[in-house]
């Protein structure tokens, strides 16, 4: 889509949905700024780091006048990279984005570089050319001990909110980049959670969907140690008028009993987990340094299913992780129908420097390509039956911007047939399903 070129900064948003969140509140701080694109990267895989440069350079083709700043978790974790480039005005990284001094014209505020340092690379190997001071602020990520204190929120189609509640990650997944680019786990204590979930609700929006690095470690860095649950049981007693709460992705190990409650049993809690499970092999699990085996991730989901026969279930799932072989492959294949996988996330495993993956012996990339397709149409193939099975019967349906199309609680895609109310919950009737979208009218 074209940039525009005036009504404040642009902001490019790769990857996740607290990019995406932090991405609104980046808007806001830099607001007025019409010269300005905010590139927001992503470090999850190799792939998204070679779009996010992808990015840079049409968003400099497009707009050849404006200022590039590049943040987020590539801007993190590989600065030098970004720097370099010819297109790229400056280079900051995830604490400083979250800051409004940070984006004071012409790149820096004083007050922020006077209390910046040199950049540390932590674990990773990151020595080389930083570029000048002026263009890149990075700082220490491990450092940071607090979420920003404004919060961020981002919006879809004005009808559904994400809200970070925590950032961050303690655990060392050998694949994963993510926690030198986010830090070490840190929560947003519950009142200022709650205050920025009415402001939401005020505001008219129907849904938030809690959002974070590893959200299901929320709480032991806050006094007290509240767990996610505690919190989720604070929201919906502290905000009575919110209809609709959701989770982002979750690790499944980290369900405790009363996290578990409100999945089965409140209905103001959405039917749809999407669940971090990456493999459906043992020795890929152990080699990836996953906390899980594969009985834990088809035992909850046949838990929650017996509980709440409704739900829908997402997962992240890698293709190819290194040594992979044949008859692993078809572990994490087989995963799909085990746990009706119907919201697939599926990523072709590239190799991050710095992890320790990256030093495994590697899978062929025509091999890895091979497998996510399968993994892909495996997905596909689950989720097709599961939309058809919705055919006749009546869903709740948040309506989004365009008054046209929507989602109901399982997170399905719905058309309606006329125009509704944008921001309104529908209950309709599914007639149909097309091009993997049901068609809906709403119920007598």
């Amino acid at each position: 889509m074209p940039l525009s070129a005036n009504n404040g900064p642009d902001i490019i948003t790769m990857g996740c949905r607290l990019n995406i969140a932090e991405s609104e509140a980046i808007r806001d701080m830099a607001g007025g700024q019409d010269d300005l694109i905010v590139v927001n990267s992503c470090a999850v895989t190799a792939e998204a780091v070679r779009q996010t440069r992808q990015a840079i350079r049409r968003a400099k083709r497009e707009r050849p006048d404006a200022r590039i700043i590049v943040t987020g978790c590539a801007a993190q974790t590989e600065p030098q990279n970004f720097a370099a480039m010819p297109e790229v005005d400056g280079v900051i990284g995830n604490r400083e984005k979250m800051e409004a001094e940070t984006y004071k014209p012409p790149f820096v505020s004083r007050e922020v570089e006077k209390r910046l340092r040199e950049p540390v690379s932590t674990s990773l190997d990151m020595n080389g050319d930083w570029g000048t001071p002026e263009k890149v602020r990075v700082s220490d990520i491990m450092a940071v001990r607090d979420t920003a204190p404004h919060m961020a929120s981002a919006f879809a189609d004005h009808a559904r909110a994400f809200l970070e509640v925590q950032n961050g990650c303690d655990h060392r997944c050998t694949f994963c980049i993510i926690p030198y680019g986010r830090g070490n786990s840190r929560s947003v204590p519950a009142g200022a959670v709650i205050d920025k979930a009415k402001q939401l609700v005020d505001a008219g929006y129907r849904e938030i969907v809690l959002t974070g690095v590893d959200v299901t470690s929320y709480g032991p860095d806050l006094p007290g140690s509240p767990s996610l649950g505690l919190l989720i049981e604070r929201i919906l007693k502290g905000v009575p008028d919110l209809p609709r709460l959701r989770l982002s992705s979750i690790d499944s190990v980290e369900i405790d009993d009363r996290l578990f409650d409100l999945i089965a049993h409140e209905p103001r809690m959405m039917p749809h987990l999407h669940l971090s499970l990456q493999a459906g092999d043992d020795m890929i699990l152990k080699r990836m340094k996953r906390r899980h085996a594969r009985a834990d991730a088809i035992a909850i989901v046949q838990r929650v299913k017996a509980a709440r026969p409704d739900i829908s279930i997402g997962a992240d799932i890698i293709a190819g992780f290194p040594t992979e072989d044949d008859a692993m492959f078809e572990n994490s294949l087989a995963l799909v129908d085990e746990c009706d996988i119907v919201h697939g996330h599926i990523f072709p495993y590239s190799p991050r420097t710095g992890t320790p993956a990256a030093r495994m012996p590697q899978v062929d990339r025509t091999m890895i390509k091979a497998r996510a397709a399968r993994l892909r149409d495996a997905c596909a193939s689950r989720r097709d039956r599961w939309l058809q099975s919705l055919i006749g019967t009546t869903q709740s349906v948040l309506v989004e911007r365009s008054g046209v199309s929507g989602h109901a609680e399982n997170f399905a895609p719905i058309r309606f047939a006329s125009a509704q109310p944008p921001s309104s919950i529908v209950r309709a009737t599914i007639t149909a399903l097309e091009n993997g979208v049901l068609i809906a009218q709403e119920a007598a």
